[in-house]
């Protein structure tokens, strides 16, 4: 879907490059995308592309906070992705998801488990809740003035 996604935003921009809202939805496409990626070179160049996705933006519309809050943002994520496969991962999780591996009988492993569907959960939740906010944030200074009386 995240491909999808990017090429339909790509077709957006090409038909008007400055569009801020295509450009800012696009940066969030390709850090979804990498923190999806377990390989950190590629999730780097991925990482690198929202940058300059964001950094356009904040050109086209400097005032906007949430796009300056996501090129803020945007520049930590490669840390926080390193820190995040380092500790199994979202990898872990596509595995467990897809089946890809046997799953232990012992009660260490299952509260080990459960301990890491806990976190997944709740970072679930985070990434959910700052698009809610990202979303009505926009959509609130986007409100089209009121007629002429």
């Amino acid at each position: 879907m995240l491909k999808d996604a990017v090429s339909k935003l790509d077709e957006a921009l090409s038909i008007n490059p400055a569009k801020h809202e295509a450009l800012w939805c696009l940066g969030n496409a390709y850090t979804a995308g990498a923190f999806l990626t377990s390989d950190h070179d590629e999730a780097k160049i991925q990482f690198d592309d929202a940058f300059q996705c964001f950094q356009k933006a904040v050109e086209e519309c400097p005032g906007n906070e949430h796009y300056l809050q996501s090129l803020a943002s945007c520049a930590k994520a490669p840390e926080l992705h390193k820190e995040i496969h380092k500790h199994g991962g979202l990898g872990q999780a596509q595995q467990t998801l897809g089946g890809g591996s046997a799953a232990s009988s012992s009660a260490k492993s299952s509260a080990k488990n459960k301990s890491s569907d806990l976190k997944y959960d709740i970072f679930g939740w985070i990434i959910l809740a700052v698009g809610l906010v990202a979303w009505v944030g926009m959509a609130k200074s986007n409100i089209p003035p009121p007629p002429p009386s």
